[in-house]
């Protein structure tokens, strides 16, 4: 696998839950677009969304395994909270991008706070679903110079 996609907690609600910050598609709709142009650029997907901090940690440590060479990642709450999957991210040594729907620096003062973004080859926020495009573009660049 070139790609893993994470997603974390709430995301799975995404289409009903709050659209005004998050917007009106589904993580379905999301996962759909990102996986059609990942495939049109002869790149390999895969995408695990996750309630539980374990299962999305399990998933990047799988992902030092199996040879995947780039992260897209929402951590969504975890983003603010999680020194362990900060911790999994650092131990795998795979290059990634920090994505948010909303715009985290015009929200509360927690939600600028993130154990990721001093790692991540790069963060995009406040483009709402189109910020997975962009990031799947970063990945593709990313995989074709390394």
């Amino acid at each position: 696998m070139d790609i893993l996609l994470l997603n974390g907690p709430n995301l799975n609600m995404l289409g009903t839950r709050e659209p005004e910050q998050y917007g009106v598609q589904t993580l379905d709709d999301i996962v759909a677009r990102i996986s059609a142009l990942a495939t049109d650029a002869g790149l390999s997907i895969e995408h695990h969304q996750d309630n539980s901090e374990a299962g999305l940690i399990d998933k990047v440590h799988a992902a030092s395994k199996n040879g995947t060479k780039y992260i897209i990642i929402n951590p969504a709450a975890f983003t603010h909270t999680s020194v362990a999957l900060r911790d999994a991210m650092l131990a795998t040594d795979i290059a990634f991008t920090e994505v948010h729907l909303s715009n985290v620096y015009k929200r509360e003062a927690f939600r600028k706070q993130s154990y990721f973004s001093d790692i991540a080859e790069g963060v995009i926020s406040g483009f709402g679903a189109q910020g997975y495009e962009f990031a799947l573009d970063a990945a593709i660049t990313y995989i074709k110079e390394h």
